[in-house]
């Protein structure tokens, strides 16, 4: 059975509800790693991270703002506006959540904890870190897929959906492994590992039924989508990816992941 085919018998919700689910079942798959192994090697994390990195980035700008330049109508610097705004709109909400949320990047020392004041304990922080990241992933999938059911944009949905799925198995290796060396047992590392990514396919059905009741908004949803993504990439992973001193590792994790992304939008798209 053709799963594309499969999964278009559903309505872009549905189709959202799925890839949502999907993305999170592959952050449980990565998570589960911790019942294998009670450390990850910094290397291959900082590569990880990277690759997390490059297929964000390809994402954002052939799933989301390319679509959102080609939806948009007018010529010259009217064309791009609305994707610039919502690209903007995207870095600045996740901006002011980053600012509030109280969260700890992996790897980061306890004087780092950002967002209010709290009394969380480090494990706390860590797994809202991952929950913050994970918002826009689920947000970009649910609106991928509700553009698709205004165009032909279904196979960039399904490259999106893969991509980020991906990449969210190294994510989840990255949660649950550190959680383990934080003194939680391996099941509870492991449940609050997949349990940072359950916000992706509610992120995912709210932004698919957001395009689907206010079409209008499309160009400003993908973008904002974009804008999220790129804001954490920038904001978490490049940091984290360098703090092990593996910058070039992290560099090529980047290439990798861009490539892959990029190839799989081409193909599916």
């Amino acid at each position: 059975m053709d799963p594309a085919g499969w999964l278009e018998g559903f309505g872009p919700i549905e189709q959202a509800l799925i890839a949502g689910l999907f993305t999170w079942f592959m952050t449980a798959a990565g998570a589960g790693l911790v019942f294998f192994f009670t450390e990850v090697n910094r290397k291959a994390l900082d590569g990880m991270l990277g690759f997390a990195a490059g297929v964000m980035i390809a994402a954002s700008c052939f799933g989301l703002l390319g679509p959102a330049i080609d939806q948009t109508g007018g010529d010259g610097l009217a064309k791009v506006i609305p994707a610039a705004f919502g690209f903007i709109l995207g870095g600045v909400c996740m901006r002011v959540i980053d600012a509030f949320l109280p969260h700890l990047h992996p790897g980061a020392p306890p004087e780092e904890v950002e967002g209010v004041k709290t009394s969380w304990h480090r494990s706390k922080l860590l797994i809202s870190a991952i929950t913050l990241h994970n918002i826009p992933e689920g947000l970009a999938v649910g609106v991928a897929f509700g553009a698709a059911a205004y165009g032909d944009g279904f196979g960039a949905a399904i490259a999106l959906s893969l991509g980020i799925g991906i990449q969210n198995f190294p994510e989840g290796a990255a949660v649950s492994v550190p959680l383990r060396r934080e003194g939680l047992s391996r099941k509870e590392s492991f449940w609050w590992g997949q349990l940072s990514a359950m916000v992706e396919p509610v992120a995912a059905v709210i932004g698919a039924a957001a395009i689907i009741l206010m079409t209008p908004i499309l160009p400003y949803a993908l973008a904002f989508a974009a804008g999220a993504m790129i804001f954490v990439v920038v904001e978490e992973l490049v940091p984290e990816a360098h703090r092990g001193k593996n910058g070039d590792i992290a560099t090529m994790g980047v290439m990798i992941g861009f490539t892959i992304m990029m190839m799989l939008d081409v193909a599916l798209g």
